[in-house]
Formats: C-alpha cells, sequence, structure tokens
C-alpha cells in the first residue's frame, strides 16, 4: 500500500501537524525538521494526494467546468486551455456534462458546493433567472464562459461578440463582389438558451442591409448542430433555381457540411460557391477553410485566471473580458464567377 502522512510522520519522528507544514512550504518548520521530512519523503516514495493537501489548506482544489456537449471540437480546445492553467495551479478538473437541461439545472443546484469546489467556469450555459442570484451571492466564485448579456454583470464573464464575427464574415462576401449570400445556422436544443448562432445572423444582417441586400427568406436555414444536417439543408439551398454564391456558416462543422453539398453537386468551392465557417477550429485550416477565429484556447486559460483572481480577492469587481475575433482569409471564398 501507498504510505500515508501517518507512516511519515510516524518515520521521521515528528507530528502529523508538522509533515502538513513541510507538504505547504510553511515557513514555521526549521530546516533541520524540514529536510529529516523530505528525506523521508524521499526514502518511502511518498506522493501526496491533491485530497489531501486540500485537507490541509481548507479548500478542496478542485475546480468545476459545466459544458454542454464538450465532446464538439470548440468546446474541447477551450477546456485544453482551462486544464493547462489549473495542472499548473496544482487544481483537480471536474468536468460536467450538460447534454440536458435536466442535467443542466440539477447541476446549477449542486456543483457551486465549497464541500464540493472551490470555483466554477460555465461555458455557454446562460444560468436562468432564479440561478443567477445564487450564484452571485454564493461562497463558490463562478466564472461564466461564452455567455453574454447585460442581465449577468455580476459575475466574472469571458465573451465574444458574435454579433460582430457574423458581420466581419458576411462583409468579406460582400466586398468580394456577392450579392446572394445564405446563412445556415444552428438550432440550440429547446430549454439550453444559446445565442451564438443567433448573433451571427444578426451581424449577417446587419452586413447585407447596410451594404443595401436584401436578407431572402429562402438564403436562411438552421438546423440542429452537425456535418449531416448542415449538408443537407445546404442541398436544399443550392437547388434552388436561383441558388447563392457563398454560404456563410454559423461553425466550421456546419460549412464542412456545406462544402460537402457543394461536391455532390459538382459545385467547385471557391469558384461556384464561396463558404466561411466559425471558430477556426483545428480542421478548419487543414481545410484551408476561410472562417472567424475565437480564442478558444485562450478563453480557456483567461476563465480560470479569472477565477483564481476572484478566489484569491473575493470582493473585487466583476470583470468583462471581450475577446478579439479575426476574419482568416483561405481558399474557400473568392469573387463570384
Amino acid at each position: 500500500m501507498s504510505p500515508t502522512i501517518k507512516d511519515i510522520a510516524e518515520k521521521a519522528g515528528v507530528g502529523l501537524g508538522t509533515v502538513s507544514r513541510v507538504l505547504n512550504n510553511s515557513p514555521r518548520v526549521s530546516d533541520e525538521t524540514r529536510e529529516k521530512v523530505m528525506q523521508t519523503i524521499a526514502e518511502m516514495n511518498y506522493v501526496p494526494s491533491s485530497a489531501a493537501r486540500g485537507l490541509s489548506l481548507g479548500k478542496t482544489l478542485n475546480i468545476a467546468v459545466m459544458a454542454p456537449f464538450f465532446t464538439r471540437s470548440a468546446f474541447v480546445e477551450r477546456l485544453q486551455g482551462i486544464e493547462s492553467i489549473t495542472a499548473r495551479h496544482k487544481y483537480d478538473l471536474v468536468v460536467y456534462n450538460a447534454e440536458t437541461v435536466e442535467k443542466r439545472d440539477w447541476y446549477y443546484e449542486i456543483v457551486p458546493d465549497p464541500r464540493r469546489v472551490d470555483g466554477v467556469i460555465i461555458i455557454s450555459l446562460p444560468p436562468r433567472n432564479k440561478d443567477f442570484p445564487r450564484l452571485a451571492k454564493g461562497s463558490v466564485p463562478v466564472v461564466l464562459l461564452d455567455v453574454n448579456g447585460p442581465a449577468y454583470d455580476g459575475l466574472d464573464r469571458i465573451v465574444i461578440n458574435d454579433r460582430l464575427g457574423g458581420y466581419l464574415a458576411t462583409n468579406h462576401l460582400i466586398k468580394l463582389g456577392h450579392r446572394r449570400i445564405g446563412f445556415i445556422g444552428d438550432i440550440p436544443q429547446s430549454g439550453f438558451m444559446f445565442t451564438a448562432s443567433n448573433d451571427r445572423y444578426e451581424g449577417y444582417c446587419q452586413a447585407l442591409s447596410e451594404a443595401g441586400l436584401p436578407v431572402r427568406p429562402e438564403y436562411h436555414l438552421d438546423g440542429t448542430f452537425g456535418r449531416d444536417v448542415a449538408r443537407g439543408l445546404a442541398l436544399g439551398m443550392l437547388s434552388q433555381s436561383e441558388r447563392p454564391t457563398a454560404i456563410f456558416a454559423s461553425n466550421d462543422t456546419q460549412a464542412l457540411g456545406v462544402i460537402e453539398a457543394a461536391r455532390h453537386l459538382s459545385l467547385d468551392v471557391p469558384t461556384d460557391l464561396s463558404v466561411v465557417g466559425y471558430d477556426d477550429i483545428e480542421v478548419a485550416d487543414h481545410i484551408g477553410l476561410t472562417t472567424v477565429r475565437q480564442l478558444l484556447f485562450e478563453s480557456g486559460k483567461r476563465s480560470v485566471e479569472l477565477l483564481l483572481e476572484r478566489i484569491k480577492t473575493p470582493a473585487r469587481e466583476a470583470v468583462c473580458d471581450v475577446l478579439p475575433i479575426e476574419l482568416i482569409v483561405r481558399r474557400t471564398t473568392a469573387p463570384p464567377r
């Protein structure tokens, strides 16, 4: 069996508290005693558990992440950014996958518990009205990532201006000379209150309006998240008698489906159809997809940094960081034929 802190104390001839202070680098230990304890630790190959270390510090050393559909590429990149910081600060990461509304509501009730975690990061899950006061005034710090709106001003937030992103994508196509531009959006699962796709559509409409172009209902189709669904929507849109010469998809996964639909119809991308995505996930660079880049990895890192700052200084003012976005032009867009 692995040695315990009690075993270390007995062999070194010191108390449990002394071993704990050595493990936590307390100055209240003489150099001689510290050396004796550290030598015993090395001899017994003792590895302190995060749970034991947390108890000695009065913390759990756990950070929770609540996220919907965390296997999607954008969420994975954010989680990688989160983990890069939690690992550096010796925190364990506990991920709660809220793939249903019922799970999300249950997690809102049980996760922000000081006996369970030291802090919570909530990704893309806008709190309900009845949840927000408890999150804002509770003893467990909370950071919202990709949750926007003035209703959440009382909590630290990392946000992305998706309306601006939709505008940049559409304006790029307009500047290339496109006048028939379609939009394929992501229908959020009922009850989740996701806003990203709708915000990107508003940016699309704004760019068309400023250019004096109509917002044509037949060029706007929404479907559940996924490449196959987007492929079917694009096949329908591109089979119209006056098909669009460009399509802006609200995420890169849907953009892949649009490209597949174009190939099925023997349309060349970008000669016959320009395609723009959103997120700039890893595959986007691989296939040369023009897309709107949001800082997914960096947003995860920043959310942990804000959370650790809040843990250290609970009374400071809430912070709202708006991360930059950037249009990345690659091979899937060109002037219309």
